[in-house]
């Protein structure tokens, strides 16, 4: 591992160990659902890091969604978690309310997903620089795995007893908010990259 992986690993540890036994603490067992998650994706990205050099840049992107997240089941403002914030009042009410906290979760981490599928292309498949391709794709494989990412949320409501995951606005909103920043993502890296 290279100097920069450890820093990120020892980083993303250390939240995952502290947000961990808060939530044993305070017996929400939804979050642990999602740390066993979180874990899985962090052994598949080590398993990968060798082959992939994924740069210390989309690591920490990686990393920062991760705490992200856990913070939004973690920290309590107003008698509810993070994720339920809303940040600002753009549209909406309930469940429609634009623009909280989870869904600027979304657009971020999605968009970073996306980030990472176009890496993988791009060091895979050197040829498809500069192509629809390489455009589209990521776009694509991101909004297909924010997907999964609802079916995961819909096995914890199914599994386990007062999660916090909203309903079908929710999932929609999360769809939506997933896909606008896989889109984002991909065009500013395309645009900075064309510019340089």
């Amino acid at each position: 591992m290279q100097k920069h992986e450890w820093a990120v690993l020892v980083f993303t540890a250390s939240y995952v160990v502290g947000f961990g036994i808060y939530f044993i603490s305070i017996g929400n067992n939804e979050f642990l659902w999602y740390i066993a998650t979180l874990i899985g994706f962090m052994l598949l990205i080590a398993y990968g890091a060798k082959r992939a050099q994924f740069p210390a840049m989309l690591l920490w992107l990686l990393s920062i969604w991760g705490l992200a997240h856990m913070a939004g089941g973690g920290v309590v403002i107003d008698g509810a978690v993070l994720y339920a914030y809303r940040l600002l009042d753009i549209v909406g009410t309930g469940e429609l309310s634009i623009l909280k906290y989870d869904q600027v979760v979304h657009f971020y981490g999605f968009g970073v997903t996306a980030l990472v599928l176009r890496h993988l292309l791009r060091r895979n498949f050197p040829v498809l620089a500069g192509t629809a391709t390489l455009f589209c794709y990521p776009i694509l494989g991101s909004m297909g795995l924010g997907g999964l990412n609802e079916i995961i949320e819909f096995a914890a409501v199914m599994a386990l007893p007062n999660t916090n995951v909203g309903g079908y606005y929710n999932t929609a909103l999360d769809l939506l908010f997933n896909t606008a920043g896989a889109i984002t993502a991909v065009a500013l890296i395309t645009k900075l990259e064309r510019s340089a």
